[in-house]
């Protein structure tokens, strides 16, 4: 599996929040002997979005053991317009423990939504449609489409394979049409009032949640 990529300079660090813990109490001669501790964290605090489990852990720690843990479903989002709800889609892909992301088109995405959760999470760059696609089915990995179109299954009956590929559009025009031939299936979310669509991030949580209820 690849590296989760290396956030640029010019991105924010990881926000400080008014949660987490301070200096490990007692004081260096109390620092527990054990790798996956940060020494900085130990000594200033960890003051990281992260969950009680990984306090005062290394960012790779963290991932590896993330990685024993990942679920068998990858998500996949198409980036022609740099849609604001990408890093959004990642900071869900994290929260649900998803294999991997893979970015569909521009390799530059909007990574503030995502919380530098991206930091945590396996993310892949495919140029077009057609290469993702072909990634997908040496994997085999089946595609699975994320949009409200003609023919697509709501989601209580549709088929969520336990190993596949959830396959978001951009907000405003959803899937291209290259990436509706790519997928083996479609599926649309069930709506009830008057909006003809829900935001791309939050269809992509509602669908990562769905999956995590039937397999995790």
């Amino acid at each position: 599996m690849t590296p989760p990529e290396q956030p640029s300079h010019a991105e924010p660090a990881e926000p400080v929040l008014p949660v987490g813990v301070g200096p490990w109490p007692g004081g260096r001669e109390e620092w527990p002997d054990d790798p996956r501790y940060d020494p900085e964290l130990l000594a200033d605090g960890d003051r990281r979005n992260v969950v009680d489990r990984y306090r005062y852990w290394t960012m790779d720690a963290i991932v590896a053991d993330l990685d024993e843990r990942r679920h068998g479903f990858h998500v996949a989002i198409e980036n022609w317009q740099h849609d604001m709800n990408i890093g959004s889609i990642v900071r869900s892909a994290n929260a649900f423990l998803a294999a991997e992301v893979h970015i569909i088109g521009k390799r530059r995405w909007n990574r503030r939504g995502a919380m530098v959760t991206d930091r945590y999470q396996h993310v892949r760059h495919h140029e077009t449609v057609e290469a993702f696609a072909e990634w997908a089915a040496a994997a085999s990995l089946p595609i699975i489409a994320i949009d409200n179109v003609e023919g697509s299954v709501a989601l209580p009956a549709a088929d969520l394979p336990e190993a596949c590929v959830l396959l978001f559009g951009q907000e405003g025009p959803g899937l291209s049409p290259d990436a509706l031939a790519a997928a083996s299936a479609t599926v649309e979310i069930e709506q009830y009032g008057s909006t003809r669509s829900i935001n791309a991030s939050a269809a992509a949580a509602v669908v990562m949640y769905e999956w995590c209820r039937r397999w995790a």
